[in-house]
């Protein structure tokens, strides 16, 4: 007897236990939720959490307030948000960025994320200067290998995801480059117009429009397949095979927030993935929408992280 009400009250007690959490699923949210852009306002990242943020609003029936955090890679957003109570209320608009300073910052974002919905990836744009003399991916890559160490190699930072695409593409193409480092895309696709740099791995909200201009040439773009803003132009992994390193954007929560309030949020995101009027937006900014379950999200979240994990160690780069 004495065993089965044991039994009976470790159950009641278990029960119990997860009804604060069922409580609050069911009623949220019943108040403002805050979105934290961990970029300055006008980037693609704000850009893309205050689309996101106008959709959830009129979804949920409260206000999707988009704050920015910025500092150190978006670091300080995202440890702002996974310290955050896992209760729905406090979002983080992620990208592939977080999952390279993953090795550095204080918080460790694949383990203390909770993976919401992917809402767009991009590729980065492999560009040079008009004045070299390739004019395809393959003559590219024939002309770095006959001249190593000689091409400068621009990207909007150390760790950044142009970078390490970068990088991945010097490992697998068998090519050598220096690796130059800017302050952001601006002053990077500055020096490669004006020659300073000769090649430059950057997304194609910084630099389509000096493609269209004929300011820079685009070989190749990094995802697997074209890219609908340049459907012209090659992918790496049409002459380098198995090259694939297209950047993400997705929604995130603290780990711990409760599963019903993760669907609810999935469901609704991926909604407006469907509609016109966010989806035609989204991929005016470059993005392919997808829409994904959480747990699709999640595997993404992990691959890339090894995948870059590999890359930094490989190429020795100090983040």
């Amino acid at each position: 007897m004495m065993n089965f009400n044991r039994r009976r009250f470790l159950c009641l007690a278990a029960g119990a236990a997860t009804l604060p959490s069922i409580a609050l699923a069911q009623s949220f949210p019943s108040r403002p939720v805050h979105m934290i852009s961990g970029n300055a306002p006008g980037g693609a990242t704000d850009i893309i959490a205050r689309l996101v943020g106008e959709w959830l609003s009129r979804r949920l029936g409260q206000p999707v307030v988009i704050e920015n955090r910025v500092g150190a890679g978006s670091s300080i957003g995202a440890e702002f948000v996974l310290r955050s109570p896992p209760d729905g209320y406090t979002l983080f608009l992620a990208a592939s960025a977080n999952v390279i300073n993953t090795q550095h910052e204080n918080v460790n974002f694949v383990r203390d994320s909770t993976a919401i919905a992917i809402v767009g990836q991009e590729p980065i744009i492999l560009s040079v200067n008009p004045s070299v003399p390739a004019k395809t991916l393959p003559e590219f890559i024939a002309y770095a290998k006959a001249n190593p160490g000689r091409l400068s190699m621009a990207s909007p930072g150390i760790g950044t995801v142009p970078h390490v695409a970068g990088e991945l593409f010097k490992l697998m193409a068998g090519v050598d480059m220096v690796h130059v480092p800017y302050r952001g895309g601006a002053p990077a696709l500055t020096d490669l117009m004006g020659g300073q740099v000769q090649v430059a791995f950057m997304g194609p909200a910084a630099s389509m429009s000096f493609i269209k201009a004929g300011k820079i040439r685009a070989l190749a773009v990094t995802s697997a397949s074209r890219a609908p803003l340049l459907p012209d132009v090659v992918t790496v992994g049409d002459f380098v095979p198995g090259y694939e390193a297209s950047q993400w954007f997705g929604v995130v929560a603290p780990k711990s927030t409760p599963r019903d309030i993760i669907d609810r949020l999935n469901r609704e995101i991926n909604e407006g993935l469907a509609d016109p009027r966010l989806k035609d937006r989204l991929e005016a900014l470059g993005e392919t929408v997808v829409a994904r379950s959480s747990a699709d999200y999640e595997k993404r979240i992990v691959a890339d992280a090894n995948k870059w994990a590999d890359v930094i160690r490989t190429a020795k780069i100090s983040i």
